[in-house]
C-alpha cells in the first residue's frame, strides 16, 4: 500500500481557548486513523474480543509544528516504522497535514498486543500480522 490516510473534520469542540486545536486532540486524530486502518483490514473490535487481545501503547509523543484551526482541511497519515516479524511489537508514525501542504504534527508511538484475560503481552492472531504487512512503511523502516 502506497499510503493510508483519514481526513478529519475539525469541530468546534476540538478547539482550546486560543481557537486552535487542543493538544490532546492530535493524539485522538492519530488513534482514529490507526483504529480505522485496523478495522478496514480485519482487525476489528469483534475480533479483538473473540481473540482476547487488544493493542496497548508504551510510548506516544507528538511534535507540534503548526497550529490547526477551525476550517482547516486536516489529513492524518499512518506509517509503520518498526515491527517484529509476528507483529507482536511495533512502532508507528502519524503525520498530520493541513491542506496536504503544511505539516502540522508528527506523532510517534510504540505498542504491542496484550492478552486481555491474563493482562500480559501476547502474540497476536495471524490476521494482525497480515494487516500490519499492509501498513505503509517509513523510509527508515526496520524490523
Amino acid at each position: 500500500m502506497q499510503e493510508y490516510s483519514k481526513k478529519i473534520e475539525i469541530r468546534w469542540a476540538d478547539l482550546d481557548p486560543n481557537f486552535h486545536v487542543l493538544h490532546s486532540k492530535y493524539y485522538d486524530f492519530g488513534a482514529y486513523c490507526r483504529m480505522s486502518f485496523f478495522t478496514e483490514h480485519g482487525i476489528t473490535t469483534a475480533l479483538m474480543i473473540e481473540e482476547n487481545i487488544g493493542p496497548i501503547i508504551f510510548r506516544e509523543e507528538c511534535l507540534f509544528k503548526r497550529e490547526i484551526k477551525f476550517g482547516d482541511e486536516l489529513e492524518v497519515f499512518l506509517k509503520l516504522s518498526k515491527c517484529r516479524e509476528d507483529a507482536s511489537r511495533w512502532s508507528m508514525m502519524h503525520e498530520l497535514w493541513i491542506n496536504r501542504d503544511a505539516l502540522a504534527a508528527v506523532i510517534t508511538l510504540d505498542g504491542a498486543w496484550m492478552d486481555t484475560r491474563i493482562r500480559k503481552l501476547a502474540k497476536p492472531p495471524v490476521i494482525c500480522k497480515t494487516g500490519f504487512d499492509l501498513i505503509p512503511k517509513t523510509e527508515n523502516f526496520n524490523q
